[in-house]
C-alpha cells in the first residue's frame, strides 16, 4: 500500500531519523563533589611532597599557606568541568589549556589580579637601608617621643644614670672612660 504523497510511513521515518535513547538520570552534584575531593586530595599529596623536599625546616602548616596557593584553582576547574558533564577529551584540553593560561596570568601579576606587589629587580637590603637613611627621624625627636631606656640612649645617658642612683639609693656607680 503506498503513503500518500509527503508523508512517509513509520518504517520509514524511523529509518531517517532513529528514536532518542531513553534518559539516564546523572547526579552532577554528586559527581562535582566527588571529583572536588579527589582534585584536593592529590592536590595535597602534591603539596605534602614539595614540602618534604624543602631544603629549609618548615612546619606542616606550609602545605597549606605555602604549597597550596595553586591548587584550590586546579581544583575548581576539574570540579567545574564534571559538573558540566563535558567528558569530550578536546573539551578536558581546552579547560585545561584556559586554566593554564588563566594560572599563567594570575603568576605573572604576582598572585594578584591588580599587578606586582614589589619590584624582583630591587635588591631588598640595599631598598631598606636606603629607606633607613633617607627617612632617619633624628634622635632628639625619638627619645622626645618615647623617652630614654629600651635600648634607646641619648648623649650623657651614663651620666644622668649614675647621679639617678647616687640620689635615690646612695650608691656610687663606676663610670666607664670612653
Amino acid at each position: 500500500m503506498a503513503s500518500p504523497s509527503g508523508i512517509a510511513s513509520d518504517r520509514y521515518r524511523d529509518a531517517i531519523r532513529p528514536a532518542a535513547p531513553p534518559y539516564v538520570f546523572k547526579d552532577a552534584v554528586g559527581g562535582a563533589l566527588r571529583t572536588t575531593a579527589t582534585m584536593g586530595a592529590i592536590g595535597l599529596f602534591f603539596s605534602s611532597v614539595q614540602n618534604t623536599l624543602t631544603k629549609q625546616n618548615v612546619t606542616a602548616w606550609t602545605v597549606i599557606t605555602k604549597f597550596g596557593g595553586q591548587r584550590p584553582p586546579s581544583g575548581i576547574a576539574m570540579t567545574f568541568a564534571d559538573f558540566t558533564l563535558v567528558r569530550t577529551f578536546p573539551a578536558i584540553l581546552g579547560l585545561g589549556a584556559g586554566l593554564a593560561v588563566a594560572e599563567a596570568v594570575f603568576d605573572y601579576t604576582g598572585g594578584s589580579l591588580w599587578g606586582w606587589k614589589r619590584d624582583l629587580e630591587r635588591d631588598e637590603y640595599e631598598h631598606k637601608e636606603m629607606l633607613r637613611t633617607t627617612r632617619r627621624r633624628p634622635l632628639q625627636e625619638t627619645l622626645d617621643q618615647l623617652g630614654e631606656g629600651r635600648g634607646i640612649y641619648g648623649p650623657g645617658y651614663e651620666e644622668r644614670r649614675a647621679q639617678r642612683i647616687k640620689e635615690n639609693y646612695g650608691i656610687e656607680v663606676p663610670r666607664s672612660v670612653s
